[in-house]
């Protein structure tokens, strides 16, 4: 992938905690954004241990969390209207359109999403 910068959606993130080699060398070089969707689903799992909560904190430390912006909002309306997208879906694709950044993400409904460049990872 060309690029130093990229959004990456939250299932890429649990790849990487689930141990992906792949993402973890092809997040450890880059600069990493996520929406703050993101960040709140990380951190809001039920069964969340303590060990790994500050494993997410420290991962969250390195990347650079956008919160939402009157354009996230409006272009997320359009994209879940457009598109059809579940609401955090929304508003992570537009973090990537509001930074004109490729978003990396395991999700294919989201290749559906015209007005942003997706990078589609699939597990082998």
């Amino acid at each position: 992938m060309s690029g130093t910068n990229l959004v990456a959606d939250t299932n890429i993130i649990l790849y990487l905690f689930n141990g992906d080699n792949f993402i973890a060398d092809l997040l450890n070089e880059i600069q990493v954004y996520i929406s703050f969707i993101t960040e709140l689903e990380l951190l809001s799992f039920k069964s969340l241990t303590l060990s790994e909560q500050k494993k997410i904190e420290s991962f969250l430390q390195e990347c650079t969390i956008i919160d939402v912006t009157p354009t996230i909002k409006q272009t997320a309306v359009r994209f879940r209207k457009e598109y059809s997208l579940k609401l955090p879906d929304a508003i992570i694709s537009a973090t990537a359109h509001f930074l004109n950044l490729p978003l990396l993400t395991a999700d294919k409904a989201m290749k559906k999403v015209k007005d942003i460049d997706i990078v589609l990872f699939e597990k082998e």
